[in-house]
């Protein structure tokens, strides 16, 4: 039986950001071997960078794919951020692109940005300072039969029902392309709260990294976190078991690594995840 939410009663709001221009703090930092680096980093738009990438294939550190927006007021900021989910439609309202249409594809804790998918004419015609309205929907989502033991978050009602996500035997059976066990996650575990950002697979180990499969990880993989607890802040919990999805790039510090933005997240194994390579944000939606 196919899994269905509340989305008659989910609000529609306007949010907006404008796109991002790249920050430099300090010319070097340094990586998890003690390696001083100078790499692209969050922000901007990525001509050469979108969903569906391998997160390992650019020399970059915590590279955001496509377009990053974020909002000049701290506030308002911070609304776009809680209130944009993955899936929303996104305009852009000024400049040359004007009205060229998109997606949000993440939420980056840290830096605080929402991130989002334009065809790359678009792209072309874009600037750092035009403005995208975000047309959020999705917090407040339950999943019927599951308003209880699954909390729903960060996911657009319609790109909901395109998850191919069933219910068999009192269980949410979810598609995704990887397994990632708890030890791994690292930068953002301890958050407040899960509705906006981002958490890391570490990925200092590598050789754990390519035992499990995840040298594999691309932009928009939705993945599944083994004894992961999201649903009020970040943290281990046997049983627990969060869905997500592979938001930013690989990472060269200490405890960080591709991020992860929850979408599902449940106490109790109740939630069960099932490999499906397909199970990417550009191949569902059509990108």
């Amino acid at each position: 039986m196919k899994a269905t939410c509340n989305k008659e009663r989910l609000v529609m709001q306007s949010v907006m950001g404008n796109i991002r221009h790249p920050v430099v703090r300090t010319p070097y930092r340094v990586g998890d071997k003690g390696n001083p680096f100078s790499l692209p980093s969050t922000g901007a738009i990525c001509y050469n960078v979108k969903i569906g990438d391998s997160v390992y294939g650019m020399e970059g550190d915590h590279i955001e794919p496509g377009v990053t927006i974020k909002n000049p007021d701290e506030l308002e900021n911070a609304g776009l951020n809680t209130l944009a989910c993955i899936g929303n439609r996104a305009k852009v309202i000024s400049g040359d692109a004007k009205g060229a249409e998109g997606f949000v594809t993440g939420t980056h804790g840290g830096a605080e940005h929402v991130i989002c998918y334009f065809s790359k004419e678009a792209m072309a015609e874009m600037a750092p300072g035009d403005k995208i309205l975000v047309k959020a929907q999705g917090q407040g989502m339950k999943i019927k039969g599951f308003e209880e033991s699954v909390c729903a978050m960060n996911l657009d009602p319609e790109l909901f029902d395109k998850l191919s996500i069933t219910v068999e035997d009192g269980r949410l059976i979810v598609p995704v392309t990887a397994k990632v066990p708890a030890h791994l996650m690292g930068s953002g575990i301890g958050s407040a709260t899960a509705y906006r950002g981002d958490y890391d697979i570490m990925t200092a180990d590598w050789e754990e990294i390519k035992r499990l499969g995840l040298d594999k990880l691309r932009f928009g993989d939705i993945v599944l976190l083994e004894n992961c607890d999201t649903t009020f802040g970040r943290g281990y919990y046997t049983g627990a078991v969060t869905i997500g999805i592979i938001i930013h790039s690989d990472c060269l510090l200490a405890g960080h690594g591709p991020g992860v933005t929850t979408l599902f997240s449940s106490k109790t194994p109740i939630i069960e995840g099932r490999i499906d390579p397909k199970a990417n944000l550009a191949d569902i939606m059509g990108v």
